[in-house]
């Protein structure tokens, strides 16, 4: 039988009413496997509490706290389940793939819309689906398995805040999806055998700059010794109002020069950037320090970009990073 260890960390599986009318996590690893006793059959299964915490309150000191629980187990089990709330869980998700490369062994979140506590839930099913696919001989990498989904940890978004169909695999297939409780594959294991490597530096210092029409260029300069980069989420495939005679190419200039990186990506959920297409981004594309995000999901811009800072020594380097794919990231 394999052998798989139960990460908890909190979210709504893991929460009971609280005596004001909320919700918080309060139950424990081990009441959740005993809430599932059928688990038991598809495995060995160990489990650890890591957090208590909402998921909004998770963040990069806890993705480099779950990502050395794998590290330190990583010899001892066959795979892994996350338990985590699902507002964060695509971040989280994004991160692990950049901390926990090449990885043969599953690395799985779940989580759920309802807590495991109530009667009618699907919190049990998920736990349920995501140890099978921990278990069965075609899971690797990071990937996030709810409802009768296996989604690619840099794809997975939540794009439903109750619906228990809550995420979604964006512009790339699903890894494999479930019918009733038979795992249906959709994409192998990756061809290779690199060994895992893991990663625990992280740099948070990443600001996420909205542009909305009429927005003005003095909030840029603020930035300037409290962040290392900036991620413009752009209207369309990407662009600068005003294009390079406007205050706000000044601005990113300005802080490209000082060092930086400046990061395009744009509001539009699909089909990702392009600053070459029009005149408004072709201007700032050629700017040294600015980068495309291309297809990537946002929660994959800013969990890389931490990364990658993590690792580097100068911008170039940042860069490069960035730009190299890393699990189906960029297309």
């Amino acid at each position: 039988m394999k052998k798989i260890l139960l990460i908890a960390t909190g979210g709504t599986i893991a929460s009971r009413p609280t005596a004001e009318g909320g919700l918080a996590p309060a139950i424990t690893s081990d009441e959740l496997l005993a809430f599932v006793p059928e688990l038991a059959d598809l495995g060995r299964i160990d489990a650890i509490q890591l957090y208590h915490l909402d998921s909004t309150s998770i963040g990069p000191a806890q993705w480099q706290g779950i990502a050395a629980a794998v590290r330190q187990n990583y010899d001892r089990y066959d795979g892994f389940v996350i338990t985590h709330g699902t507002d964060t869980m695509a971040y989280t998700a994004a991160a692990l793939s950049y901390m926990i490369q090449d990885s043969r062994k599953p690395v799985v979140l779940t989580g759920s819309q309802k807590s495991i506590y109530n009667r009618d839930t699907d919190a049990r099913n998920n736990l349920w689906r995501a140890v099978f696919y921990a278990c069965s001989p075609q899971a690797w990498g990071v990937q996030i398995v709810f409802d009768n989904s296996v989604i690619l940890g840099t794809r997975a978004r939540k794009t439903r805040t109750k619906s228990f169909n809550a995420f979604s695999s964006i512009d790339y297939p699903e890894t494999a999806i479930f019918r009733d409780r038979r795992l249906i594959p959709f994409l192998p294991r990756p061809l290779g055998s690199r060994p895992v490597r893991f990663y625990d530096k992280l740099d948070p210092a990443v600001f996420v700059l909205r542009l909305v029409p009429g927005m003005r260029a003095d909030i840029i300069p603020l930035l300037e010794g409290r962040y290392h980069a900036l991620v413009l989420e752009s209207f369309g495939v990407g662009g600068l109002p005003g294009g390079d005679d406007g205050p706000l190419f000044a601005a990113v200039r300005d802080w490209c020069a000082a060092g930086h990186l400046a990061v395009f990506t744009t509001q539009v959920p699909h089909e990702g950037s392009d600053l070459a297409v029009y005149e408004v981004g072709r201007a700032a594309k050629a700017l040294p320090g600015v980068v495309e995000a291309r297809d990537m999901t946002p929660e994959a811009v800013i969990a890389k970009l931490m990364w990658a800072l993590g690792q580097s020594q100068t911008r170039e380097q940042a860069q490069q990073l960035f730009l190299t794919p890393i699990q189906r990231d960029i297309l």
